[in-house]
């Protein structure tokens, strides 16, 4: 085990199926966000978590604010004794909170820190960690924790790029830990080393692809610089999720994902504003005032633009076909007071349409 190691986890956001996704079997389109939050980790004599979110550092005795990382760490030190790696006490220091002037950006999640710290340890250890374990690994910490997201988060944020991703049965894989007597509160300490190489070997169900889109555009990111809707209100969203949304998104989902492959625009421009209607028809409280803007901002260019994740809030994105489109949209964007937050380049702009 050598000394210092950094690593860092970057963000997310929906291109296309948020909320449809909570619903298992459900695809999502999710791009991968490069603004990190990064770790420096260490051997130490004692055990010692320091995160800029907090003003205290801790060890691993349980702490309601610290709970999440020190969960990571139990689940993590489980992982690699089973594996025969010989764990030791560390330094661990957690920077970036995916926020300016104390304003979150709503990119990253607690998934973010989870993948942080996972991948921190295996830095620290030199242990290879593949995408796929490291997505698994975080959904195990999370699923005891008794998160109910679609660990779609996860699954971009641990493979780094632009994804497809098939949701799988959460609750099924949370009452199978529980019939196997895994306490969510000492979960480390209850895993027997069998039981978690059986845990992670199973086939959860779930699906996630790498996408390497052949259709040429600019993605771009609007930030309102406004909160997201509360739990209570995406709460109230959810249930009004119905077969109709779910049968629609999944369509327009699926459409996307070959417009991406056969670099069709039109294909593309329709999928993404048929998933925005169904965000909208959903619960109206999904696009604010400026996410409303962020929408119209595309009227008369070759732009589809759409609310991303939970709404109410936080950021939009928009797909330019055209330079002088994305130029544009961006500055009706800053006249509405809204941020460009990131940008990306998919290929080179071609003259017409194809499809």
């Amino acid at each position: 085990m050598k000394n210092k190691k950094a690593v860092q986890a970057g963000g997310k956001l929906y291109i296309a199926g948020e909320y449809s996704i909570l619903t298992p079997g459900q695809t999502a389109i999710i791009q991968f966000i490069p603004i990190y939050m990064q770790a420096e980790i260490q051997p130490a004599s004692t055990y010692r978590i320091q995160s800029d979110m907090f003003p205290f550092a801790v060890d691993l005795t349980p702490n309601t604010d610290y709970a999440l990382i020190q969960e990571t760490v139990h689940l993590m030190n489980a992982y690699l004794q089973s594996q025969g790696v010989a764990i030791s006490p560390f330094d661990l220091r957690i920077g970036g909170k995916f926020e300016r002037e104390g304003k979150k950006f709503g990119i990253g999640s607690s998934g973010s820190v989870v993948l942080l710290t996972l991948k921190a340890m295996a830095a620290l250890y030199d242990f290879p960690l593949p995408a796929d374990l490291l997505f698994r690994l975080a959904c195990l910490v999370l699923i005891q924790r008794g998160d109910n997201g679609s660990m779609g988060d996860l699954a971009c944020i641990a493979y780094e790029g632009l994804v497809s991703y098939r949701s799988f049965d959460r609750r099924a894989l949370a009452d199978q830990l529980q019939d196997q007597d895994f306490d969510r509160r000492a979960l480390a300490d209850q895993l027997q080393d069998q039981d978690l190489d059986q845990v992670l070997a199973l086939d959860w169900g779930y699906e996630i692809r790498p996408l390497s889109p052949q259709l040429s555009y600019t993605f771009l990111v609007g930030w309102t610089q406004e909160p997201a809707i509360s739990r209570d209100l995406i709460n109230r969203v959810r249930s009004a999720i119905g077969p109709v949304f779910l049968k629609g998104t999944e369509q327009a989902v699926q459409d996307l994902l070959v417009a991406f492959q056969e670099a069709d625009r039109d294909l593309a421009w329709s999928s993404i504003g048929r998933a925005s209607d169904l965000l909208l028809s959903l619960n109206e409280v999904i696009y604010t005032k400026k996410l409303a803007q962020l929408k119209r901002a595309e009227e008369g260019l070759k732009v589809i633009a759409k609310s991303s994740g939970a709404g109410g809030g936080d950021c939009g994105i928009a797909l330019a076909f055209e330079e002088a489109a994305a130029q544009e949209i961006v500055r009706r964007w800053q006249e509405a007071g809204i941020d460009l937050l990131y940008s990306e380049r998919m290929g080179e702009y071609d003259d017409q349409p194809k499809g």
